[in-house]
């Protein structure tokens, strides 16, 4: 072996030991291309939940609304959440809010939104900052929750949601490429 093969060895044995620093991909090409499908279906899968909660709020599906209870026939989509089972220390502001319908319609539309963001890949940070949020003031409505001292699933929610928005998993299964590409995107950023 030369000196020069002797070299070239070492360098390609270090550079595989080499610490990735901090903001540097980690992942290569292969796990970086499998990693997009569990996100995709996540998204897919989250999206799926905010608009199933919608379509169910609105027409009484019969699965969390009943029929006698839905959207279109009059019934509010905040008052059984917000009203009965909210509790702990801002029971007080739920009860006051359910049933209102300015917050009827915000929580609707917002159900709506981020559910068909999600779905069809578009306007992941947007959806994600309001599914985020959304999930946290669920999550402030039944402190403490009932089985952990803190931790519940509106949490982890939130949590996924900024992830799935930073990590681009609109791009797979999803519009998002051509959501970035549109005029609008382009000159706001923001709304990716």
């Amino acid at each position: 072996m030369t000196s020069t093969e002797r070299t070239e060895r070492g360098a390609r044995h270090h550079s595989a030991t080499a610490v990735i620093p901090d903001g540097a991909p980690s992942a290569t090409g292969t796990t970086a291309t499998a990693t997009r499908y569990p996100l995709a279906g996540i998204r897919l899968a989250l999206g799926w939940i905010f608009l199933w909660a919608f379509l169910d709020k609105l027409f009484g599906l019969g699965r969390s609304t009943p029929a006698a209870n839905a959207w279109l026939d009059g019934g509010s989509p905040t008052a059984g959440f917000l009203g009965k089972a909210a509790t702990g220390p801002f029971a007080g502001v739920y009860h006051s809010m359910a049933g209102n319908a300015a917050v009827d319609t915000l929580f609707m539309t917002a159900l709506l939104g981020i559910g068909v963001a999600l779905i069809l890949g578009i306007g992941m940070r947007i959806a994600a900052a309001a599914g985020a949020l959304l999930t946290v003031l669920m999550w402030t409505a039944v402190l403490p929750p009932e089985t952990n001292p803190f931790m519940d699933d509106h949490l982890v929610y939130a949590a996924v949601l900024i992830l799935l928005a930073l990590l681009g998993a609109g791009t797979t299964w999803g519009l998002g490429r051509r959501w970035a590409a549109t005029a609008l995107v382009r000159r706001n950023t923001w709304l990716t």
